[in-house]
């Protein structure tokens, strides 16, 4: 078995150029991480989404699904920087629903935004996604935390626009909590539609991790286990995109 520092150098990015995505299950991942930083603030991290709004811009679909967002930005060479809060945008290319509109969320609690687990999280996006684009000198990078909701009479949407590019470079998909929930699972299309993997991050920390210009990715929708309790499946969402166009 490969272990952590190797499966960091040398697997994940070969897997973000080839195929073009990777899953990694959180017992794996976990010391990934703890070896950029701490997971410290991990408990009050999974709590935070507790306290998402809902996501406006989904019209009837909109109370299914709670969001929040932040915006940051890292040199190669430099370590990773809030930026101010802005709109999430999308063009009409990569979202056929919600495209061309500046969409405002909540920022991230300055708590989880400052706090050791995020700051972990984006310091391992930093450092593979750079392995995987050296050349790339600066980064603009986006967090979402998600809350997909479901009931026994409507499913939960994680993907509401069905298999999807995001119109980015690099894409971390990182579970945080799942309860009451079936289903859920990660499709990775080639760009004519093959199914080329899937898998259902059920574990905290089981991750996806995309090649956006490769592949499309989606997740199918999700039901309770159990009619009447609470349903929910949490996770964060990482973006990373070159700030400035880079050489083909």
């Amino acid at each position: 078995m490969h272990n952590p520092a190797d499966l960091f150098a040398s697997t994940l990015p070969d897997q973000l150029t080839s195929p073009g995505f990777a899953f990694v299950e959180g017992d794996t991942m976990q010391p990934l991480l703890t070896s950029l930083g701490e997971l410290t603030d991990w408990p009050a991290f999974v709590e935070s989404w507790n306290h998402l709004e809902p996501d406006q811009y989904l019209a009837a679909k909109g109370r299914f699904r709670r969001r929040r967002h932040a915006t940051f930005s890292a040199k190669a060479d430099g370590g990773v920087v809030p930026e101010p809060h802005q709109a999430h945008f999308q063009s009409l290319q990569y979202n056929t629903l919600q495209g061309d509109i500046e969409r405002w969320f909540d920022p991230i609690a300055t708590s989880v935004a400052d706090g050791a687990t995020l700051r972990t999280i984006l310091r391992f996006c930093h450092e593979l996604f750079g392995k995987a684009a050296p050349s790339t000198r600066r980064w603009h990078i986006e967090v979402h935390q998600f809350r997909i909701e479901a009931s026994a009479e409507t499913a939960g949407e994680p993907t509401p626009e069905g298999s999807h590019r995001d119109g980015v470079d690099y894409v971390l998909v990182l579970l945080v909590n799942r309860e009451n929930i079936a289903s859920g699972t990660t499709t990775i299309h080639a760009p004519d539609g093959r199914l080329l993997g899937d898998f259902t991050l059920t574990h905290p920390l089981d991750a996806a991790l995309i090649d956006d210009h490769n592949v499309y990715h989606g997740v199918t929708p999700v039901r309770p286990l159990e009619a009447g309790k609470p349903a929910c499946r949490d996770v964060l969402v990482v973006t990373f995109k070159a700030a400035t166009p880079q050489p083909e």
